[in-house]
């Protein structure tokens, strides 16, 4: 073919296929959980890898046809973006019921097939135009895939500031449909006149539809069990990257928030509305009271204890959220309260739409607010705190079944308790507010890692910095800079007498006292606390039936308590109340990659199976077996390294939206500047040569990368987020240059030798991606993310030993 490929319609289409997938990231956070969001980049490149196991067998007709079949398949995006989405949810799935009702299975199973169908057209059509466009041409193409879908990465992080995510879907089929009319006019076809009717058509019809789209939650999310209450209704909806965020009243059956509050307790809690953070995660914004009195019921709470030890002068509370401990703050007159906060939006909800109810509860002389992650924020002051105190931060019920198992944490690991304690005046309290699970879990992992930083920080008599106290829903554990007295013990004996609160740990406790008031079969936290600090952690965590083992920078997963013996145990007694054992959240990435892998494998063995002889019958030429091992390694490892570099980041910018964005439109863009190289340089030098010096660049870099970038992010911490996103893309750009490079290579090679294998490569390497996104995060939350690198460069290594290259 010697017309020119279509580059304008490949990067809309690619822009348009890459913001569907962080938007249905967010969707899925929306309507069930979090740890969704490794489901949706399996899906995505499940869709990416059935392209090529559809396309092998139809070479021929392919690029007959391929005029026509080109902006079809991009048509076939732009409907199916919406419609999958839209059929998928409707899908009834709950993966507690996964064990007794197999039908759950069939529904996951549809919801893969649907979700990757648009992924799967997108593919198809970039997939073809690798297959008619020869020679050095498919660097170019390479490029235009890339940049245009870094560029979509970058898009809809601004789209996501404007709308709200169900009306953004109408605008994804939309672009969809302008780059199927693009597409046309670049392919001169006969019949775009044709074609440009249609297309406006739908058009039409997509922005018609658009206001009566709506999302489906899933019935265990909070919002949607609270909206059960008679009365309950929604008063407003906001959305962002960081969240969207649902208000709720109830006049008939007033909401009544207070997490922990004691059953000693007297004190009515003040009228609330209901705040929810992607449909789940409730807390409460309380109506400001005329006098502090009011705010007596807080004092009720676990999460008050250190106010009754010393009274602070300078309290640091992270996470304020909707101010119930800036309100407990005020109910106990502390002069001074920097507020951490990572929402901007919430605080101005707090501060203009609703004032009049919140009141001052930011807006106060007392208080001052910061719009800033913690670690970066204590990273960037010297000013030491009597108090500093996280508040609980995540849903009880999701918390409870292990749906936060997945969610990546850098406020729970052993560098961050160090670094809380490092910002501590002397004798000041570090006060840390958990829910409480059954068995304990969250809890005793949280006692384990303050006893592994003060280890760490080289403190003598750690046994005496701890105190841990209880109730029936919550626990508060306090870590001293400083040894704790006796006056102080007697104190928090008090405390726990008044509110009917069990004292945990004190170095001077007993396990008599240890299991008063709320009872459990035995006394397992001042169990487990002593073996903590008897430095027999290792032990405990051998014996014990959850992973208790502390959360690092590196393995981030504070929530992740799955073992499998406990898991095969709990499902012997699913009969008889074993299920709410289940961390769901490791068994959705398990099942995740099973599925996956099951279906990869077919469709990459079908198609060989089917078009063996053909192949075989075409004389000797590049093996089979170097296509399969080269595009499978470099698969594995492309994203191994994609995956890692979005979690460091996402210690540097905090959210995983922004980390997802900026990684992928760092390694999208510069990639495919990478690719367009390739295309100069293999003019004058052999391919495998080109591919060997790129991956000694990536070797090199990634190594680099692997010590360099915390002490960086730890210099870097305080800067402004649009500087840190430019910082991001700039570090990343280097390595992402030269991975940008061993894939256009080896197809160029392919095509000069054996064309017709290389849309069985596009769907071997699209395979190995869908099982990397899941592989890689086993790997890390059982080795660290450092593993996952290690591992990627192994792989890049080992590709080059099986080069795609015509047999000598």
């Amino acid at each position: 073919m010697t017309q020119r490929p279509p580059y304008l319609s490949i990067a809309i289409l690619s822009a348009s296929a890459l913001a569907y997938e962080i938007l249905l990231m967010r969707l899925f956070s929306i309507i069930q959980w979090h740890h969704f969001a490794y489901m949706v980049i399996a899906l995505a490149l499940l869709g990416y890898g059935i392209s090529g196991s559809l396309l092998y067998p139809a070479q021929s007709a392919v690029v007959r046809h391929y005029t026509r079949l080109y902006p079809l398949a991009i048509l076939l995006f732009a409907l199916s973006s919406l419609g999958a989405f839209l059929a998928a949810q409707s899908l009834s799935f709950n993966i507690e019921e996964l064990f007794w009702d197999y039908r759950q299975i069939v529904n996951l199973v549809l919801i893969f097939l649907l979700l990757a169908l648009p992924f799967a057209f997108a593919a198809g059509a970039i997939c073809m135009t690798f297959m008619v466009f020869p020679g050095l041409r498919v660097s170019r193409i390479y490029a235009a895939d890339l940049l245009g879908a870094g560029l979509g990465a970058v898009a809809i992080i601004f789209v996501m500031h404007l709308l709200m995510p169900e009306k953004i879907l109408p605008v994804i089929s939309l672009t969809g449909v302008a780059a199927a009319a693009v597409s046309a006019a670049e392919l001169k076809l006969s019949s775009r006149r044709s074609l440009f009717a249609a297309t406006a058509a739908l058009a039409v019809i997509l922005l018609a539809g658009s206001p009566y789209i709506s999302l489906i939650y899933s019935p265990y999310k909070g919002l949607m069990q609270t909206l059960q209450v008679k009365g309950a209704r929604i008063l407003d909806q906001y959305a962002s990257p960081l969240g969207q965020l649902t208000v709720v009243a109830s006049e008939e059956m007033p909401l009544r928030h207070a997490p922990g509050l004691s059953l000693a307790n007297t004190t009515e809690p003040l009228e609330q509305l209901g705040l929810f953070t992607d449909a789940d995660n409730l807390s409460a914004i309380t109506r400001y009271p005329d006098a502090t009195e009011s705010l007596g019921y807080l004092d009720q709470t676990t999460s008050a204890l250190a106010y009754h030890l010393r009274p602070p002068s300078r309290l640091l509370v992270i996470g304020s959220g909707t101010g119930s401990d800036l309100l407990l703050a005020r109910y106990h007159q502390t002069p001074s309260v920097d507020a951490l906060e990572l929402n901007p939006q919430l605080i101005d909800l707090l501060n203009n739409d609703y004032k009049a109810f919140a009141g001052t509860v930011y807006d106060n002389p007392h208080t001052r607010v910061r719009i800033a992650e913690a670690r970066d924020f204590l990273s960037s002051t010297q000013q030491r705190y009597d108090v500093i105190q996280i508040a609980l931060i995540d849903a009880a019920n999701a918390s409870s079944s292990g749906l936060y198992a997945l969610n990546e944490s850098y406020l729970y690991t052993r560098e961050a308790l160090q670094l809380y304690l490092s910002r501590l005046a002397p004798d000041g309290y570090l006060s840390i507010t958990r829910w409480i699970k059954t068995p304990p879990r969250d809890m005793l992992k949280l006692f384990a890692t303050a006893y592994q930083a003060l280890a760490s920080l080289h403190e003598s008599d750690i046994d005496r910095r701890l105190v841990l106290i209880r109730n029936w829903q919550t626990g508060t554990l306090l870590i001293k800079n400083g040894l704790f007295s006796d006056p102080e013990l007697d104190r928090v004996d008090r405390f726990c007498q008044q509110r009917l609160f069990d004292q945990a740990y004190t170095h001077r406790l007993t396990e008599a006292q240890a299991n008063r008031y709320n009872l459990l079969s035995e006394p397992v936290f001042y169990r487990a606390g002593r073996q903590i600090v008897s430095n027999r952690l290792e032990a405990l965590i051998d014996s014990y039936k959850f992973n208790l083992r502390p959360a690092t920078d590196d393995r981030p997963y504070f929530h992740h308590f799955f073992k499998w013996e406990s898991f095969v145990e709990a499902f012997r007694l699913r009969d008889s109340g074993g299920m709410p054992l289940i961390e769901w959240g490791y068994i959705v990435l398990v099942l995740t990659l099973g599925l996956t892998a099951v279906l990869s494998a077919l469709l990459i063995i079908l198609p060989l199976r089917f078009t063996v002889h053909e192949t075989a019958a075409s004389g000797p030429g590049v093996s089979r077996w170097l296509v399969l091992l080269y595009f499978f390694a470099i698969g594995l490892a492309f994203l191994f390294i994609e995956i890692a570099v979005i979690q460091r980041f996402l210690l540097f910018l905090h959210h995983p939206i922004y980390a997802i964005s900026m990684s992928l439109t760092a390694f999208l863009i510069f990639a495919g500047l990478g690719s367009l190289t390739c295309e100069r340089l293999s003019g004058r030098y052999a391919q495998k040569r080109i591919a060997a010096q790129a991956v000694t660049a990536i070797i090199l870099l990634g190594v680099g990368y692997l010590f360099l970038l915390g002490p960086l992010f730890n210099l870097l911490g305080h800067i402004p987020m649009a500087l840190k996103m430019i910082i991001s893309i700039l570090l990343i750009a280097p390595l992402a240059f030269f991975m940008g490079m061993p894939f256009p290579l080896a197809i160029a090679s392919m095509k000069q030798q054996a064309a017709d294998l290389i849309p069985w490569a596009w769907g071997v390497n699209g395979y190995a991606s869908v099982i990397s996104a899941g592989t890689a995060t086993l790997i890390a939350i059982h080795f660290g993310f450092s593993a996952v690198i290690l591992c990627a460069l192994i792989l890049y290594a080992g590709a080059l030993t099986v080069f795609p290259q015509k047999s000598q």
